[in-house]
């Protein structure tokens, strides 16, 4: 049994710091995205990486059933796209973006980018641990942004 709350064990959680990023996918209204720092990589042979979105979004159908999605991992300049994707908004009102696999939207700018086919969906509690397999990935030298204790920041080596 627990000896926490939940706000405990996520003031506990908050103080590991990730880095931030987007995930996109096209659906039939047209595209979507969400912020999430629930990212990680999974095995290197065959090439996969994992996400876990939340079950009370209401984008979870969504990327619970996306076919394709692309991960972003923002830069240090990109906070106000993390913020847009994570507001109740339309995070792609007036942005640019290109197409990937899928028709999953890519966005300009990130550290790294990861376009993925859906490989599996395992039950993670409140939320979906998505795993998705490497198709493309493309890099940039750029900063990363990062989220520490509730707030967004950048790397200081």
């Amino acid at each position: 049994m627990a000896e926490f709350d939940q706000r405990a064990l996520r003031d506990a959680l908050g103080r590991f710091a990730t880095g931030v990023t987007v995930v996109t996918t096209m659906t039939a209204d047209g595209p979507l995205g969400i912020t999430a720092n629930s990212f990680a990589s999974v095995s290197l042979d065959p090439p996969l990486v994992l996400w876990s979105p939340a079950r009370k979004s209401r984008r979870f159908p969504a990327f619970e059933s996306a076919p394709f999605f692309a991960v972003h991992v923002l830069s240090a300049g990109q906070r106000g796209l993390a913020e847009a994707f994570s507001a109740a908004s339309d995070g792609f009102a007036g942005l640019a973006y290109e197409h990937g696999f899928g028709d999953a939207p890519l966005l300009a700018g990130c550290t790294a980018r990861f376009e993925c086919r859906h490989s599996a969906g395992h039950d993670g509690g409140d939320h979906l641990i998505v795993v998705g397999e490497v198709l493309r990935i493309a890099t940039a030298d750029v900063d990363p942004l990062v989220f520490h204790r509730g707030r967004y920041g950048t790397l200081d080596l």
